[in-house]
């Protein structure tokens, strides 16, 4: 049976149990009901009486393609809510055989213990390694000493300097293939894992396979099938997501005017033709070198998204340049330059910041003249500040509604705190109910309605809340496996899979329709602890300036009903 691994930060105590009546659930799903059961709603983000709790998906360590995401929850310092953030790496198809489901972190160091803890998983066993030596030092670094001194194919998990700072604007990184970071990035969720002085956690690979089939032969069965669906759409596959990941958005999204830029108060960029998937494709194939498309996060992935973009010599400046990159750190910054977004992006990345809640963070700082827009030599400045915990970095990391409210900015893109991604909901208001109404705030992840703008106009008034709620159960259910969401678009075709490949695992016999109710009731205990943490229902809402300043250039406002609106509550 799958384990968990609790660890103690105040006593350096670990310990493992049975997964039990966590078994069937695995990321989101897991983390949820783990919370719901242990932490308490009350509880201060950075306090004693919170958990980290990084879990793997249901079929972790399957190697079924574009299945091996990770999760990363806990009370959110950023929100004050239930957070889960998931992330490609290896890590959790490493941890999954080892059989481990999650690693639950307890507790606080001592005072005055400023160590700086590695969770060490290996043929040994599993143990707590004091390493000073990473301190403060940068993601990316982190995880080339760790991989020399491991391992090159060990998964690591880590911490970066804006984590380790605690700014509610760190995420959790991950490593990838290549040795490139991958993010957990959503919520503050670094600086939880900085309360507890965890650097990192790595794991070197299994020589025993520790996954568990109930029927191994009806898993590799539905497995195939949905392999045979990637190996049909293969050419597809190359010419889209291998090629452009997700940046190919780019100019549909500023096409149809809802590309975030200068700060949120215009819905397309006039240098998008210099940031666009089309425009990178060009320059990696030019430049050569290190520069390529078409890289896998994790093993055994046919999607394959992700991409290294190099500089004019060829020296990989950036891995990965994704949409919401371009959107929070390009347009929303008026930067139409490749080379100074990537560097942002990198430095962004390297310090452990979620991209979309800084980008947000720097066009707030930039509407109050800390810097001008475009200038992208005077954003990688405050990312310096950043660095060097500076008081004006720490007001930037600690996220956009801090840094609005330290310099009197009032319309903030945010809600329950937590910063908007790539998609203004004044010109896609099913992600504007999205945002709205689900427990954590602004993140697309989510419920992503832009994928499902064939069937609601995305300036439609009506249908939009039922929009909104079906892709959010959709994508808590899917999340419950760790599949990518890119993996959707051909499972959603045949949901019977989903039942199957969760047979396979577990032995549990369920419906299409009792699969996609885990996702309803995943949704609803996690709205059931934000209530109890006192998160209230007044806060389903967005900014008020969305409701009344038109987004150029539709001219469109946020103009749904209320009652439209509560539609999309699950």
């Amino acid at each position: 049976m799958a384990k968990i691994v609790r660890i103690d930060m105040g006593a350096k105590k670990i310990t493992q149990e049975d997964a039990g009546k966590y078994t069937p659930y695995g990321s989101r799903g897991f983390i949820a009901r783990f919370m719901k059961d242990e932490v308490d709603p009350a509880c201060e983000p950075l306090g004693i009486h919170n958990k980290l709790i990084i879990a793997t998906g249901l079929l972790g360590g399957t190697m079924t393609s574009s299945s091996g995401r990770l999760s990363v929850g806990g009370k959110s310092p950023l929100t004050n809510g239930i957070k889960e953030a998931s992330s490609g790496g290896t890590a959790a198809n490493d941890l999954a055989r080892h059989g481990i489901r999650a690693l639950v972190f307890e507790g606080l160091p001592e005072k005055g213990d400023q160590s700086s803890y590695v969770l060490v998983i290996d043929g040994e066993g599993i143990r707590l390694e004091v390493m000073d030596d990473l301190r403060l030092v940068g993601a990316q670094d982190t995880i080339l000493r760790l991989r020399e001194k491991f391992g090159d194919r060990a998964g690591v998990i880590c911490n970066g300097p804006a984590g380790e700072y605690m700014m509610r604007g760190a995420g959790v990184v991950c490593a990838s293939v290549d040795s490139s970071m991958r993010f957990a990035a959503r919520g503050g969720l670094g600086a939880l894992m900085g309360s507890k002085h965890v650097k990192a956690v790595v794991i070197v690979p299994s020589k025993e396979d520790r996954v568990e089939y109930f029927d191994k032969a009806a898993y590799t069965e539905a497995s195939k099938e949905y392999q045979q669906m990637l190996v049909d759409a293969y050419p597809t596959i190359q010419k889209s997501n291998q090629l452009y990941g997700t940046t190919g958005m780019t100019k549909i999204v500023d096409e149809l005017g809802f590309l975030p830029t200068r700060n949120f108060t215009r819905g397309s960029f006039e240098g998008v033709e210099n940031i666009c998937g089309e425009k990178m494709v060009e320059l990696i194939q030019a430049r050569g070198g290190e520069g390529k498309t078409g890289v896998a996060c994790m093993n055994g992935c046919m999607i394959r998204c992700s991409s290294i973009f190099p500089d004019e010599n060829g020296k990989k400046i950036c891995s990965t340049v994704q949409y919401e990159n371009i959107a929070l750190l390009g347009s929303n910054l008026c930067i139409d330059n490749f080379d100074d977004l990537a560097r942002l992006n990198h430095q962004v990345n390297d310090l452990g910041l979620d991209a979309i809640e800084t980008g947000a963070a720097l066009g707030v700082a930039a509407e109050a003249g800390l810097v001008k827009f475009g200038d992208g030599p005077g954003f990688l400045k405050l990312m310096d500040e950043i660095r060097a915990g500076t008081p004006l970095g720490r007001v930037i990391g600690n996220g956009t509604r801090v840094t609005g409210e330290v310099f009197g900015i009032n319309d903030l893109p945010t809600s329950k705190n937590q910063a908007f991604p790539g998609y203004d909901p004044r010109a896609l208001k099913g992600n504007g109910v999205t945002f709205a109404v689900n427990p954590m705030g602004g993140d697309h992840t989510l419920g992503n309605c832009y994928g499902s703008r064939g069937q609601v106009p995305p300036l439609a008034t009506e249908g939009q809340g039922d929009l909104s709620r079906n892709t959010q159960v959709q994508m808590a259910a899917l999340e419950n496996l760790g599949f990518c969401i890119f993996a959707r678009s051909y499972l959603f075709k045949k949901p019977e899979l989903f039942t199957q490949l969760v047979f396979g695992i577990t032995g549990q016999q369920m419906t299409v329709d009792e699969f996609w109710a885990q996702g309803t009731e995943t949704t609803r205990i996690e709205r059931e602890f934000n209530i109890a943490s006192g998160i209230s229902p007044a806060m389903d809402r967005l900014p008020e300036y969305m409701y009344r300043e038109p987004l150029p250039p539709t001219g469109h406002v946020f103009d749904l009903t209320e009652e439209e609106v509560l539609k999309g509550i699950v």
